[in-house]
């Protein structure tokens, strides 16, 4: 079932439809996706596999305000669809990251 998740810095109303993140992950074949929210704009941003960038690039008006903040993470685990990881690998940094991981195929 999809979920239209707010970005509550995004501008203007900006969301996306869960499902679209939903297929995302899974092409991304992790199975997961990191946080990665920066206080930087888009050009600076260093994570470019990450939630934050994701979301900043393809739903965002304000793409130089950090989008996957704490709230629309936890929007995305009352889904059902996600759970929060601590210690995921960044596929950027190779560094231990929070994330979200798929929880279903619903």
């Amino acid at each position: 079932m999809a979920y239209m998740i707010n970005l509550p810095y995004g501008g203007n109303g900006s969301c996306f439809d869960s499902d679209e993140l939903v297929t995302y992950v899974k092409d991304s074949l992790r199975g997961y996706i990191i946080q990665g929210q920066q206080n930087c704009s888009l050009e600076d941003h260093t994570k470019p596999r990450s939630l934050d960038y994701w979301l900043r690039v393809n739903y965002a008006d304000n793409k130089d305000t950090k989008q996957a903040v704490n709230s629309v993470i936890n929007t995305l685990v009352n889904t059902g669809r996600f759970e929060v990881v601590k210690k995921l690998q960044c596929p950027d940094t190779g560094n231990l990251c929070r994330g979200i991981r798929l929880t279903s195929d619903k």
